[in-house]
């Protein structure tokens, strides 16, 4: 695997991002940010801390498990496992996630944000945006675009739950450690 992103560099992106986010939501009043099981949440729970460190307000974190809303399922099941805000009406989502790849799992999040109650306005954050979207999604808030080759996988690892943070770039059939 090589590795195009280490510790610091992501952490790095995510404080931009968070810059990115407080500048176009000025006070962070209404601002929740919704990270996408599995790695969407850490991502969320930083960038909600940088947040804190530049408004002075931390906002709220809630955690969305998708499966139950994907179309690449069979027979999906429209319930969504929530940790956090009971309701999302009037209020700004950034929804969060650590790879932008088909635009499915984007897809799968905003139909169980709007279970939630219909937010003013969702926005998107990714770590790493690969490309080959299939349906019409992009991302507000892009930490590092990196074109790839449909065979090629993007491991994102993060500390909260890999034990360390870093980003790699893997051909088909090799073994990620």
């Amino acid at each position: 695997m090589a590795v195009i992103m280490g510790e610091g560099d992501i952490s790095r992106v995510l404080m931009r991002m968070a810059h990115q986010i407080a500048e176009r939501n000025p006070g962070v009043d209404q601002l929740v940010l919704a990270g996408i099981r599995t790695r969407g949440v850490p991502m969320a729970e930083r960038i909600a801390r940088d947040l804190g460190k530049i408004e002075g307000v931390r906002p709220p974190v809630i955690a969305v498990d998708v499966q139950a809303y994907r179309d690449d399922r069979p027979h999906p099941v429209r319930r969504a496992t929530w940790t956090g805000a009971s309701d999302l009406k009037g209020h700004k989502v950034v929804l969060v996630d650590d790879v932008l790849y088909t635009g499915r799992t984007v897809r799968a999040a905003l139909d169980a944000l709007v279970d939630r109650g219909r937010p003013e306005v969702v926005q998107l954050a990714v770590l790493i945006d690969r490309g080959h979207r299939e349906l019409p999604i992009r991302a507000d808030y892009v930490g590092k675009n990196v074109p790839t080759a449909r065979h090629e996988v993007i491991r994102v690892q993060l500390r909260e739950v890999d034990g360390q943070d870093q980003v790699g770039l893997e051909k088909e059939g090799e073994r990620h450690q």
